[in-house]
């Protein structure tokens, strides 16, 4: 017999609603325009990455989860921004695992999703730079509303919490695969 973990329903959850009807035209493209707004301040806290994406200017990657996609161009400025729907990538990313529940273990445990990649051998490798390189100051961003000392307990509270979240995770036997 299997164990049931307390968060098995949630893959049941996300099938449901995932098969379910599908969001607005309008509101998919809000939401990939505020994502492109986010992944364009967390860019723009380092210049190297900057730098580095703004040789890649004019390419297209193409990113699928499921049946969500998101496809961005690269502007000279070393931003992104979202590709015109007849853009051809010159990089696909497709997130292969396709449970909610396995990528969040996965990336509590710190590790990250399978991705299969077809395209662009350079494109795809300064995208990997990107992901292993380019991380959000959370605690700088916050420390401009509230200012340094608050933001500072906030980040630290965080990041004890999770790791916490991670030791439990990695606790738990679905984790380790004994299930």
């Amino acid at each position: 017999m299997t164990p049931k973990t307390p968060f098995q329903f949630l893959d049941g959850l996300f099938e449901r609603v995932a098969g379910g009807p599908q969001p607005p035209e309008w509101l998919v493209h809000e939401v990939q325009h505020r994502a492109v707004l986010f992944l364009n301040h967390v860019l723009m806290q380092e210049p190297e990455a900057m730098d580095r994406l703004g040789d890649q200017s004019g390419r297209v990657a193409r990113v699928q989860w499921r049946q969500f996609s998101m496809t961005l161009q690269v502007t000279p400025a070393g931003l992104v921004d979202l590709a015109p729907a007849s853009a051809t990538p010159d990089l696909r990313i497709e997130v292969a695992e396709a449970s909610p529940l396995s990528i969040a273990q996965s990336a509590m445990r710190g590790e990250k999703p399978t991705i299969l990649i077809d395209g662009d051998v350079k494109f795809a490798a300064e995208i990997n730079w990107l992901v292993d390189n380019v991380r959000w100051d959370v605690e700088e961003d916050l420390a401009r509303v509230i200012g340094d000392a608050p933001a500072h307990a906030i980040g630290s509270a965080a990041k004890r919490i999770a790791q916490a979240l991670r030791s439990f995770v990695n606790s738990m036997p679905f984790s380790r695969g004994d299930v």
